[in-house]
């Protein structure tokens, strides 16, 4: 009989225990909703927005520092 349950991983240990048994063929971890802890942030949001947006944002970024720059 097979059933299927929902874990909270709680920290890399209970990951590397489950991922045993899973190499055990004792479970199968179904990966819904679940990221890779090695991608980097970069890696996920590239292409999130387009080339021109992301020059209007260092613009005005760089205009903001300016301001932060000036001697009131």
């Amino acid at each position: 009989m097979m059933k299927t349950v929902t874990v909270e991983i709680k920290n890399d240990q209970a990951l590397t225990l489950l991922e045993s048994l899973e190499s055990m063929h004792i479970i199968k971890i179904v990966r819904s909703g679940y990221t890779q802890r090695t991608k980097k942030n970069s890696e996920r949001f590239s292409g999130a927005i387009s080339k021109e947006t992301a020059q209007k944002l260092k613009k005005h970024i760089a205009n903001i520092r300016e301001e932060w720059e000036r001697d009131i």
